[in-house]
């Protein structure tokens, strides 16, 4: 049998299981003597079972999904997994495909390779690929000449390409912008530069690299695969790009005219592949507020195998299997989404689970710009993402203080006996590093809910990226309870009476008034 076929073929057992469980099992509450026995009987559908939320994490965090990694088939599997728990349940496809309703929003990722080889000549110097070199995009390239000097290359300006034709010439750019401070900023940056020394027709561009993210971080990300969403239409060989390591401006003569260089490398190899968000709607009940939306999403890709996670591993097991990054997350929104669907909350609730974070938060991304329901009827999103815990009687929430859904999150957790730990680890910079800012950015309110820590400790870095992240590591008790927590938070946001807002004076605020008119 084919590993797709075997693949599917568990994937429709765990299905037939789960259905046996829910029917062949009454509904009990939580056995925790702290959870809040009045809001269980109020919302019954919160007495979700252990054994159910154990049942899809073994699955979606088992080794024949081989780490769910973005474009791979175990991610494949994960997606199907998912969008037919959503049929089950009754949700509405969210997306189309060939005109008909799907719960997949499709989207065609462009894989680019590591260079196989490559090097480059500066006077004496020889420096090397996977040392003093990083080649960002190439095809296979023999390149030599002299170099002018573009300042940032980001403009036409005086620090810039001052009108300058340079057709056919290999550019010398700084690193980085004189506004870029973390990788976003400047791997944004980065990018434009390509960009536009490709449109001036250059042959090749060199960023001369001083910025603060250290060099050796830099080498091992883009000596691996990288991946992003594919640009229709351009079919042609990239521009030649490379950084080099001029953290003590060793290299600066090449700010100067006249000074010449050779480059030479086997390129980037570029494949296509596909990927996909899963997204269903619940319809709300409230014949006014049902036209405004919350999302519950949770990305559920991982590393990966072996060598393609880009993180050490031990040959008995090569299997990044992500049970809390972000397997619980997804298991959650699974749960939520029962709950939900058994009895539907005023506003209309959106569950999506992501494909692509751990590539660069390409899932959310993409559905930022290609919403399923309008961003201006979207009123709030709870992401879920998290790499682990380390404290299990609470909630950590990045974005809690600034998010205005404090009371409902606060008092959801309350009702099954957790407290809630607001911004973790805050020199981590959490809020921007998840889904969440994809939605944020766009002006709607979303923080992520994470399993319970307050820093980046022992007990977090154990597992998190590493190959013991596996079912049997979790606890179940506390998983479960962190499932109700979310779901029931999800009900009270979605049934209140006005919208959360931004705090005043937040980064994000600016883009709510836009995105709502206010």
């Amino acid at each position: 049998m084919q590993s797709s076929s075997i693949l599917s073929f568990l994937a429709a057992l765990v299905l037939a299981a789960t259905s046996l469980q829910a029917q062949n099992r009454p509904a009990k509450a939580a056995t925790s003597r702290s959870v809040n026995t009045t809001t269980v009987a109020k919302w019954p559908e919160f007495s979700m079972s252990r054994a159910e939320v154990e049942a899809h994490i073994r699955f979606l965090a088992s080794d024949e999904l081989e780490g769910r990694r973005t474009g791979e088939q175990g991610n494949r599997v994960a997606a199907r997994y998912i969008a037919e728990q959503f049929r089950q349940l009754g949700l509405k496809p969210a997306s189309t495909t060939d005109d008909k309703p799907d719960y997949f929003q499709t989207i065609t990722l462009e894989k680019v390779k590591a260079a196989g080889s490559g090097f480059m000549l500066i006077g004496k110097d020889t420096l090397h690929l996977g040392k003093e070199l990083v080649v960002m995009a190439s095809g296979p390239a023999n390149l030599s000449g002299e170099v002018v000097y573009v300042g940032y290359g980001l403009t036409d300006g005086d620090d810039g390409y001052k009108g300058r034709d340079v057709k056919g010439r290999i550019l010398v750019a700084q690193g980085g912008s004189p506004d870029a401070k973390g990788p976003r900023e400047i791997f944004n940056a980065s990018a434009a530069k390509r960009k536009l020394a490709a449109e001036k027709g250059a042959t090749a561009l060199i960023e001369l690299y001083s910025e603060s993210i250290p060099w050796g971080f830099v080498n091992q990300y883009f000596n691996r695969e990288q991946m992003s969403v594919a640009t229709t239409g351009n079919t042609s060989s990239p521009l030649t790009h490379v950084w080099i390591n001029n953290a003590n401006n060793q290299y600066k003569q090449l700010k100067e005219a006249g000074q010449a260089v050779t480059i030479r490398t086997s390129g980037r190899a570029r494949v296509t592949t596909l990927s996909a968000n899963v997204a269903g709607i619940i319809e709300g009940t409230d014949p006014t507020l049902k036209d405004e939306y919350v999302i519950l999403s949770a990305h559920f890709d991982h590393i990966g195998v072996g060598k393609q996670s880009g993180t050490p591993y031990q040959p008995d097991d090569s299997i990044f299997n992500g049970a809390r990054d972000n397997g619980m997350g997804t298991v959650a929104i699974l749960e939520a989404a029962k709950a939900l669907s058994l009895q539907r909350p005023k506003r209309s609730v959106l569950v999506v689970a992501l494909t692509g974070e751990e590539v660069g938060l390409l899932g959310s991304r993409y559905y930022a710009e290609h919403p399923l329901v309008p961003l201006k009827q979207t009123v709030f999103d709870m992401n879920i993402d998290g790499a682990g815990y380390n404290d299990t009687t609470i909630v950590s929430v990045i974005g809690l203080e600034r998010t205005g859904a404090k009371g409902e999150i606060e008092a959801a957790a309350k009702a099954f006996g957790l407290s809630i730990f607001a911004e973790p680890a805050p020199e981590q910079g959490l809020f921007d590093r998840s889904d969440n800012v994809s939605f944020a950015a766009k002006g709607i309110p979303a923080p992520t809910f994470s399993p319970g820590f307050k820093s980046f400790d022992d007990a977090i870095q154990k597992y998190y990226h590493q190959a013991i992240d596996n079912p049997e590591s979790l606890n179940f008790a506390y998983f479960q309870r962190f499932c109700q927590a979310y779901a029931y938070a999800a009900r009270l946001i979605a049934n209140r009476a006005t919208r959360p807002q931004w705090s005043a004076g937040d980064k994000y605020e600016a883009a709510g008034k836009a995105l709502y008119g206010q």
